[in-house]
Formats: C-alpha cells, sequence, structure tokens
C-alpha cells in the first residue's frame, strides 16, 4: 500500500508543476493585436506549444530565448512524441516585426505542424 500512495503523491506533484510551467507561458506581458472574430483555443484538446515574441523581436520558449534551429528541434520532438499532432501558439506583441515571427512559421512548416493560431484579444468595437 504504501509504494501506491508514494505514486500517487508523485503524481499530484508533477501535475502541480506541470500547470504552473503552462501557465507561466500565457503570464509574459505582451501587448496582443487585436482581432474581430476568432475562437477560444483553450477548449482545443490538443497538445499544444506556445511560442512568445516580445516587442524587441526575442523569441521565447517555456520562457527562455531560443534561435530558430533550437526552436526547429523543439518543435519537432514534440511533434513526434504526440502522434496526433500538436498546436503552436504564437503570442506576438503587436509592436513585433514580422521579420521575427517569420522564423516562427518557417520552423513550424519545416517541423511539419500545420495547426498554427495566434493569440489575440477581442476587439470590443
Amino acid at each position: 500500500m504504501t509504494p501506491m500512495i508514494d505514486v500517487v503523491f508523485l503524481l499530484i506533484i508533477f501535475f502541480l508543476v506541470s500547470s504552473t510551467l503552462a501557465k507561466r507561458e500565457t503570464l509574459l506581458d505582451l501587448d496582443l493585436p487585436t482581432a474581430a472574430s476568432g475562437r477560444d483555443s483553450q477548449a482545443d484538446s490538443t497538445p499544444h506549444v506556445t511560442v512568445n515574441v516580445d516587442a524587441s523581436g526575442v523569441v521565447l520558449l517555456a520562457g527562455s530565448p531560443v534561435q530558430p534551429a533550437e526552436l526547429l528541434a523543439r518543435l519537432r520532438a514534440e511533434s513526434e512524441r504526440h502522434e496526433e499532432g500538436i498546436t503552436v501558439r504564437v503570442r506576438s506583441d503587436r509592436a513585433a516585426d514580422y521579420a521575427s515571427v517569420e522564423p516562427v512559421l518557417a520552423a513550424c512548416a519545416e517541423a511539419e505542424v500545420w495547426n498554427v493560431v495566434f493569440a489575440v484579444y477581442e476587439d470590443k468595437q
């Protein structure tokens, strides 16, 4: 009985830590663009990877700056780990140039990740 309790406690700790790390990605303070239409991607159950692009053009994955080659390798690894495919959520500051976002899209295409969504604020007009 004791080993089973240990396993349950380890699972609880794992899920607490992983949910905290997942929330950290969306807490990065970015001034996202607005859009008049869209859908809530929180309801989507496919595994996702969040890539942030700040106003200065720095690409962040898991809160750390990454180069395009490293981003490509990590996207490939995640895609191979999940047979059903992954979704890449791009959170880009509205002040970031397209030249900063384009390497993210190129890495997704090269890693054969076709489900890419952009995080935006709802336009309240």
